[in-house]
């Protein structure tokens, strides 16, 4: 453990034994990092500002006219049971009536009809938003006997489901991209630091170093600067959101609402940083593994 801690103090003294140098080589990779990660934050906030714009999905059941109350009560029963459900709200006849009276202001017209031509109904409001699981609950509810109409609004669902989508896939190759980048940096890193250590590696192989003990420093070189990088990208974007945060502020007042961006999350945070110093990791280990391969190809 003691050698260990003095092999990272090493790592750290020749990564910053030029400070403007190691600070840049940090802030190139905190700046890569921080690109597919600040999407992905924008792209999980796009998700709950569009929902909140968009409001809660609905499902409206209408049911039949000689629907009794024994079976009002049975459906009611059956979707308070139902798991895909959050909750469902009775609309009697008679109240789907009034309300249709103060909606449209034409009471007078309304009064005059010798009875009420709509049906009782249910508003469900489904746990997902997901259009495929919207389109299959309301086809499940179509065929209820009590039920006349299932109507489901679910087009705007299968536009936002599709433009995430999109959005993903584009964090995906940039991220891939930039992965394959901040590799090659590290690589052409360690490739450096192996040169101007040769004359170390050849005297520590004379006294029996394995190659093992050789590559060991310099990956913990690759991690750390991985690692450190990792935090510069969490830094960009938690700064970047807080500066976001504060030009919504007028944006949310004209919309009478509050919007607000989410920062990354504690597990979000945590594979940020994993990713990045298993990045610098996987670099320095492809660097270290061919040149030292090459110095003694046995």
């Amino acid at each position: 453990m003691r050698h260990a801690l003095s092999q990272i103090g090493g790592v750290l003294h020749r990564m910053f034994a030029s400070k403007l140098a190691g600070m840049l080589s940090i802030l190139v990779i905190g700046i890569a990092l921080s690109l597919p990660a600040g999407m992905y934050v924008m792209l999980q906030n796009a998700r709950g500002m569009v929902a909140q714009l968009s409001g809660t999905p609905q499902i409206s059941l209408f049911l039949k006219m000689d629907a009794s109350v024994d079976d009002v009560e049975k459906l009611r029963v059956q979707l308070a049971q139902h798991p895909s459900i959050s909750r469902a709200e009775f609309v009697s006849r008679n109240q789907a009536l009034q309300q249709l009276k103060e909606s449209t202001g034409l009471s007078d017209v309304i009064g005059g009809l010798k009875q009420n031509p709509l049906p009782d109904a249910f508003i469900i409001y489904p746990k997902s938003g997901v259009a495929k699981a919207l389109d299959e609950l309301k086809k499940e509810f179509a065929k209820l006997p009590t039920v006349e109409l299932a109507q489901l609004d679910s087009a705007w669902a299968y536009k936002l489901e599709a433009l995430l989508n999109f959005g993903r896939m584009a964090v995906l190759i940039l991220a891939g991209l930039l992965s394959v980048a901040l590799i090659a940096i590290t690589f052409n890193t360690i490739r450096l630091q192996i040169l101007t250590q040769r004359d170390e590696i050849d005297v520590a192989r004379l006294i029996g170093a394995t190659n093992g003990f050789i590559r060991r420093p310099f990956l913990y070189f690759g991690a750390i600067q991985g690692l450190l990088g990792g935090i510069m990208a969490w830094l960009i974007i938690t700064l970047g959101v807080m500066l976001l945060n504060w030009q919504l502020e007028e944006l949310s007042q004209l919309y009478t609402s509050q919007f607000s961006l989410h920062q990354l999350s504690a597990g979000d945070s945590l594979t940020l940083l994993l990713f990045s110093m298993y990045l610098g990791w996987l670099g320095a280990w492809l660097s270290v593994t061919r040149h030292l391969s090459q110095i003694d190809p046995h």
